[in-house]
């Protein structure tokens, strides 16, 4: 039998390019420069971290290539400002770019106002079926997701000068993890967003990454709560460095969720029909959402109990935090079960998704403002 040459596809690694490739070596010599200048500051597991890192990076520069570039652009501008702290080179320009636009704190405020303007724009280019405003609205997007990535890493450094035993990964508090969750809602709706060639969707996407931020800047002024501490005792294991960023993975994933239930409701109702996607995409983008914070959402259950069983001495103690979080689990895994066993789609899907973005925001937040338990180190 003779098989058209259309149907013939190369393998994988074939058809990337010398560029792929530069991508990866690139990200090969980092880790190597980073194992040999911090090695000696890092336990085994954040080294097993960086070197999984590299594969990991070089897979999602390969299948997205707008991640290379921006993953690169990142690297530099951390690296920058590493450099700006390190240097003993103190003219004005240098005390400029670290103090206003390269320090954490810095950089995480052009994120929030990036994020709000982003928003602003997205919402012209709906009302108004602006193609400047939906452009100016992802590049906007993009530059604060850029910006709060990079204030995220040099936090990560900032801490280590403070102390050796202070260092940690920049996930331990409201602070930090609220602005991890508005960059990983940014990074899957941009994907998205390349993906389906539909920037319509931002105006609501952005909507909850713009709550979100709008809490991190009450949150920093009235509590002060920018500032770098050490870790509580319950927060000083490696197994915070990989349960908590792959929870805040399923938390962006059904964040967006929601805001594309939204947006199905809305052009199911006939409001603005013209100017948003076909129900058909926005179900299919729904449902892969779902599916990705699903996954991460019950890796990150997994490690959580096994850090309980190291901390605590136990799998699970029914703690409220525990609680909502398979609550939140249940809520998703019967979504997906209808939807893949009795094919659930249409009104009740995208309702079911606005509502599980509530029972999701108490387990993330409410769970720290009216309970008490084991997990209470996070509290408003």
């Amino acid at each position: 039998m003779e098989y058209s040459s259309s149907f013939i596809r190369e393998p994988f690694l074939r058809r990337l390019s010398r560029y792929d490739w530069l991508y990866a070596l690139l990200l090969t010599m980092g880790a190597l420069i980073a194992l040999t200048r911090y090695g000696p500051y890092m336990d085994y597991y954040e080294k097993a971290i960086l070197v999984i890192s590299v594969p990991s990076a070089a897979w999602l520069g390969w299948h997205w290539k707008s991640a290379r570039w921006a993953l690169t652009l990142v690297a530099t501008l951390s690296l920058l400002a590493i450099w700006l702290y390190g240097s003993a080179i103190n003219n004005g320009s240098s005390v400029f770019l670290l103090k206003y636009v390269l320090s954490s704190q810095s950089a995480i405020l052009w994120m929030c106002a990036l994020f709000f303007l982003s928003t602003a724009f997205f919402w012209g280019g709906l009302l108004f079926k602006s193609d400047l405003g939906y452009s100016l609205g992802s590049k906007l997007c993009w530059a604060a997701t850029l910006l709060g990535l990079t204030g995220l890493m040099v936090r990560w450094y900032e801490s280590y000068l403070i102390g050796i035993d202070v260092g940690h990964i920049p996930v331990s508090n409201l602070y930090e993890v609220f602005v991890l969750f508005s960059l990983v809602t940014s990074f899957l709706y941009l994907y998205y967003e390349q993906r389906y060639a539909t920037r319509t969707l931002g105006a609501f996407v952005l909507l909850v990454i713009s709550a979100g931020i709008g809490f991190l800047l009450w949150y920093t002024f009235s509590r002060q709560a920018d500032g770098i501490q050490p870790l509580v005792p319950a927060l000083q294991s490696w197994w915070m460095k990989i349960h908590v960023p792959a929870n805040f993975v399923g938390y962006g994933g059904f964040a967006l969720a929601s805001m594309v239930g939204a947006a199905y409701l809305l052009k199911d109702g006939g409001i603005m029909a013209d100017r948003l996607p076909e129900l058909e995409l926005l179900d299919d983008v729904m449902y892969k959402a779902i599916s990705l914070g699903f996954l991460f959402f019950t890796i990150a259950t997994i490690l959580g109990g096994l850090w309980a069983a190291d901390a605590w001495g136990g799998y699970w103690s029914w703690d409220p935090k525990e609680t909502w979080a398979l609550i939140v689990w249940l809520n998703y895994a019967a979504w997906l079960h209808l939807r893949l066993a009795k094919g659930l789609r249409g009104r009740i899907a995208a309702w079911w998704s606005v509502v599980g973005l509530l029972v999701t925001t108490f387990a993330f937040l409410g769970v720290n403002m009216f309970l008490v338990g084991l997990h209470s180190y996070g509290e408003l």
